[in-house]
């Protein structure tokens, strides 16, 4: 099903680029399934002496103790929690920058203001997690008397930062492939500005936006440096937002280099590395259901 089938009256070079992009989309479809074996080998192990109730539901992450615990219920816990409240803050932020860019600002506006955003984007994460650690985090400390900083409200801020250009840009993409003439069919009939942009303009680009929405989710729950950094570090269960948490990718990222190669603390981590790859994995898969969904209910309703 991957393979171009052939006319006659096409020419070599037709042939020969039809063959090349074959083959670039089967080595992309093989390297993701080779990624999946991998974690699969490595990170099934750990169950031939550690029960999988033990390891999803264990509350303590105590991997080099006597006997070790690989309990990764507390990480699984700071990583959808800071995912959920980094998304509450940016999908607004990044949706309604999206929207008044496509139906507010003019030209000159927009030029300006959309380089700095794509900018934003390209800030290195490490870069971000710094800015967390040295100015929100004394700000945070002293303005809610916390005894650190660096806890789960300071992680979701630094990720929703990060996530706001790309949900921006696919918002804008979405609301911009809007046909204009329902913006002139709704203003025609004596809608406001915006009365379109909510009622006709927004549902209509319903699916591209929840596509962002899933996508900047998944910026957010498998960002490893901003966390590492911001988020505190501790393995526990979360009991308000300025408690410090550990999500997965931080202890993927801190504990890596110590485990013994082939041990039970190296093959428990390459499970919460597949755990957080099924995470992203559904939440991509859920974004091209609802997106196909919406696009679908859009297109028989016009």
């Amino acid at each position: 099903m991957f393979f171009p089938v052939f006319t006659s009256t096409e020419n070599w070079r037709e042939k020969s680029l039809r063959w090349l992009l074959a083959g670039v989309a089967c080595t992309s479809l093989a390297t993701l399934c080779a990624i999946m074996l991998f974690l699969f080998a490595e990170g099934l192990p750990v169950f031939a002496g550690y029960s999988p109730f033990s390891f999803f539901l264990g509350k303590f992450w105590y991997p080099t103790s006597e006997p070790p615990e690989f309990g990764i219920l507390s990480l699984i816990a700071g990583s959808v929690s800071v995912m959920l409240l980094s998304t509450l803050i940016a999908v607004p932020l990044g949706v309604c920058t999206a929207a008044y860019l496509t139906e507010i600002a003019g030209g000159a506006v927009r030029r300006v203001v959309k380089p700095f955003i794509e900018l934003l984007a390209a800030l290195p994460s490490v870069v971000i997690g710094f800015f967390g650690m040295v100015v929100v985090a004394p700000f945070l400390q002293e303005t809610f008397d916390l005894s650190t900083g660096l806890n789960l409200f300071n992680a979701a801020l630094m990720l929703a930062f990060m996530s706001v250009p790309t949900i921006c840009s696919v918002a804008e993409d979405a609301l911009f492939a809007v046909p204009r003439s329902l913006r002139e069919a709704s203003l025609a009939l004596g809608a406001t500005r915006w009365e379109t942009s909510v009622r006709m303009v927004l549902p209509a680009a319903l699916s591209g936006i929840s596509t962002a929405v899933m996508l900047g989710m998944s910026r957010a729950i498998g960002e490893t440096m901003v966390v590492l950094m911001v988020a505190g570090g501790a393995a526990m269960l979360p009991g308000s937002v300025f408690d410090p948490v550990r999500p997965m990718p931080a202890s993927i990222a801190a504990e890596m280099a110590e485990a013994p190669f082939r041990g039970e603390h190296y093959h428990a981590l390459f499970a919460i590395g597949l755990v957080l790859f099924l995470f992203t994995l559904c939440f991509n898969l859920a974004a091209s259901f609802i997106s196909e969904r919406y696009r679908h209910a859009g297109s028989s309703e016009l």
